[in-house]
């Protein structure tokens, strides 16, 4: 058990609830919300949970090395909401997004704006709570919401990601305060996004992507796999036309009532990814009909995959069991940022 004595964060002490919501907000240290006091048995139980001792060193921060411990994530997570249970699953988002292959100081300093995108498999999802199902891309249940918004607390008060300082979004979205799903494996035979990269069909895992704002299309007329994902396709095509022309990781999310087409015809999540590769590209020369003449030059008949292959399109499986709605989800800028999945548990610096 975590004695509060060996905790090594600076301690406060307020008059009542009120007060500690106001030193919290004049300080910059929330993202605009009401926090929960972050007090040393709060924080202690988090780090029993994980059995991390307060100063284990989660990662560091590639670009400008700045250590991250247990206990100074562990207190934005109490911040954010999280309980105990939910505090591997926050552990294992930073240790993701702290891996070279995500460019955390990029995607993070960028005036693109993206957000932290995490997706959760295996049977942690259950344990905690988690829901993959109605509102999935919203707030959806406690976990979801309070594990999303403890990456942007822990951004900003332990790597100074604020507006304004290192966080240089012309826009942003509102991704950026909790942007977290649970993939839906209880009502699918796709395989899970976790067990597809990781080799592991039951093991529980977070994959971080660095992502724009969901683009949510619809398509009720068809029950053919191949025209749904022309659906999709056409939303991969507009993004790459309006916003950025780069390969890199896409996600999509597809809910039930689009899954039950795809698993009539027997399209695997393979399938999908192999299709949306071949099809989702534009010639530069497009950009000519969205304001982007100026930019074509002598490219105009250069083609541009949205994907560098098949693999980089995340297929998650979520949403509620009516409507045939669906979502891509761009990713910040490319190939520069790469998709990381890590399994909960894992020590990756041992």
């Amino acid at each position: 058990m975590i004695e509060p004595a060996t905790l090594d964060a600076r301690r406060l002490a307020f008059d009542d609830a009120a007060a500690v919501q106001e030193h919290f907000h004049a300080h910059g240290w929330t993202d605009g919300l009401p926090v929960v006091p972050p007090t040393p048995d709060a924080v202690g139980a988090c780090l029993d949970w994980a059995l991390l001792d307060p100063d284990h060193l989660i990662g560091v921060e590639p670009v400008r090395q700045r250590a991250v411990t247990a206990e100074k994530v562990a207190i934005n997570a109490v911040m954010a909401g999280c309980l105990p249970m939910h505090f591997p699953v926050v552990v294992t988002a930073v240790t993701a997004m702290l891996a070279e292959p995500f460019l955390l100081h990029g995607a993070t300093a960028s005036t693109g704006g993206c957000g932290l995108l995490v997706i959760v498999n295996g049977p942690i999802r259950r344990e905690i709570g988690m829901s993959p199902t109605f509102n999935a891309v919203g707030p959806s249940d406690r976990a979801s919401t309070s594990v999303g918004r403890s990456l942007r607390l822990v951004l900003g008060n332990v790597l100074d990601v604020r507006p304004g300082d290192i966080d240089r979004s012309t826009l942003g979205h509102p991704g950026k305060i909790s942007y977290c799903i649970a993939e839906d494996e209880e009502h699918t035979p796709w395989s899970a996004i976790a067990a597809e990269r990781l080799g592991d069909p039951d093991v529980s895992a977070v994959t971080v992507m660095a992502a724009m704002g969901p683009r949510q299309v619809m398509n009720e007329w068809t029950t053919d796999p191949a025209e749904i994902l022309d659906t999709y396709v056409a939303e991969i095509r507009a993004n790459m036309r309006h916003y950025s022309i780069w390969a890199g990781n896409y996600a999509i999310v597809v809910p039930p009532q689009l899954r039950a087409h795809f698993d009539a015809a027997g399209w695997s999540k393979a399938d999908v990814r192999a299709y949306v590769f071949e099809h989702a590209r534009i010639h530069r020369r497009e950009w000519a009909d969205c304001g982007k003449a100026n930019a074509i030059g002598d490219k105009g008949d250069r083609e541009y995959a949205a994907l560098t292959a098949p693999d980089d399109l995340l297929v998650i499986a979520a949403g509620g069991p009516a409507g045939g709605f669906g979502a891509v989800i761009p990713p910040w800028l490319g190939a520069k940022s790469r998709a990381v999945t890590v399994p909960i548990g894992a020590c990756v610096d041992c």
